[in-house]
């Protein structure tokens, strides 16, 4: 795996340290890794579960249709 350097303050990474003492975590490098994917992936999520105004409107006609809404 190919890996960039990113910087981040002090009191960040002294936290961080403080956090995965006590964790599987054997770095502030593999926790902010793990963190970064997690927030990532809900990210992806919630933008895969957003419709366009045109698809919202068809699911409204259909629920219309089955009767579900008014």
């Amino acid at each position: 795996m190919e890996l960039r350097e990113v910087k981040i303050p002090v009191e960040i990474y002294e936290k961080i340290e403080e956090r995965i003492k006590e964790t599987e975590f054997e770095s502030v490098d593999e926790y902010v890794t793990y963190v970064l994917r997690e927030v990532l992936a809900s990210l992806e999520e919630e933008e895969e579960q957003v419709f366009s105004e045109e698809e919202e409107e068809k699911v409204k006609e259909r629920l219309r249709a089955l009767g579900y809404l008014d």
